[in-house]
């Protein structure tokens, strides 16, 4: 397809933005794709091509979502290969295509999306986005569909076939997925879910899923790190109100790790369950922090002296003088008030 100049020139503009780490015009890029339509589908499988960030590609899949063309099942295909978050944004693509005009496409998106549904191996919110584009389909379809998975060993996806409310069973499939180690790539969705699912989540789960969120918060755009790292302070947050140390490695490791301030989260779980072992990286990270950074120094103290307080570490105790010996100055500071 022939492209006019003007046309082009929007488009790689709207690729620049689509391709960019402003979330805002980037969505804005993707609403005006579907306006221009076809003639931007050979850019938009170009540009998937060429990105090797996760998060790009999936928004390159949602922008030819709506367009319906052929061109993109290739894209789709490998997307769904290639699992998680990529392949939630290629059964998108095949759900545009399931009422192709083009016969051999309509074909191939309704058996990927009904394989896809069925199964068993592969990722909760994979199998409920292939059930919600198959929604589209006649009834006779999704009927065959339901019947078949009515004895799904999966209770959510048993529920979603049997017309759950959608986002309840998304909901539900997301936080099940993570526990198990399969995290999307985005960790805000899953950030939201914490205050309702964490409070009756095993906490051998929540351990694990801290780990697994702090190996993502050390990859990644700058700002998609700081946003696993929130994840992971608000998974601390709700383990300390179970009253559970079982994560407390990771509040001292992440303590002495830090080259800067941390979420809030972080410190008011040591608050909450912190003990001695603590003390050590509190004054750590108060010694390293900047002076100029008194918001930062101020929660650190307070921290600090909680801790000490529960703990019944006083200043004649061993473990203030070997902290006084380490960091003379900080552990003044620290204990001027307490």
């Amino acid at each position: 397809m022939v492209i006019k100049a003007s046309a082009a020139g929007e488009i790689r503009a709207l690729l620049a933005a689509l391709t960019g780490d402003d979330e805002v015009k980037r969505e804005g890029a993707v609403a005006r794709l579907a306006v221009i339509g076809r003639r931007a589908v050979d850019r938009l499988i170009t540009a998937y091509h060429s990105n090797g960030d996760r998060t790009v590609r999936a928004v390159i899949l949602r922008s030819l979502e709506p367009l319906g063309d052929p061109r993109a099942a290739a894209v789709a295909r490998a997307a769904m290969i290639e699992g998680g978050d990529m392949a939630v944004a290629g059964a998108g693509v095949f759900r545009g295509l399931l009422n192709s005009p083009h016969g051999q496409s309509a074909t191939e998106a309704l058996d990927t999306l009904v394989a896809a549904a069925l199964d068993a191996t592969a990722d909760r919110r994979i199998r409920l986005a292939a059930l919600d584009a198959l929604q589209e389909m006649p009834d006779a379809v999704r009927t065959r569909v339901a019947e078949a998975l009515k004895g799904d060993p999966d209770a959510t996806i048993r529920a979603h076939a049997a017309a759950a409310p959608r986002e309840a069973a998304v909901a539900d499939a997301l936080w099940s997925d993570a526990l198990d180690g399969r995290l999307p790539d985005d960790p805000v969705p899953l950030a939201d879910l914490i205050a309702a699912k964490a409070a009756t989540s095993p906490l051998s789960a929540l351990q694990k899923l801290v780990d697994a969120a702090r190996a993502r918060d050390t990859t990644g755009t700058p700002s998609r790190r700081e946003a696993w790292r929130a994840l992971r302070g608000t998974l601390h947050e709700a383990i300390a109100r179970r009253g559970s140390r079982v994560a407390l490695y990771d509040l001292r490791e992440t303590l002495t790790e830090a080259h800067g301030p941390l979420p809030l989260s972080f410190l008011a779980a040591i608050q909450t369950v912190g003990d001695a072992s603590c003390l050590e990286p509190l004054a750590a990270a108060f010694a390293r922090s900047p002076r100029t950074n008194t918001w930062w120094r101020n929660q650190l103290a307070a921290t600090f002296r909680a801790v000490a307080k529960r703990a019944r570490v006083s200043r004649r105790h061993a473990l203030m003088k070997r902290l006084s010996a380490r960091f003379p100055e900080a552990v003044v500071e620290l204990t001027a008030a307490s």
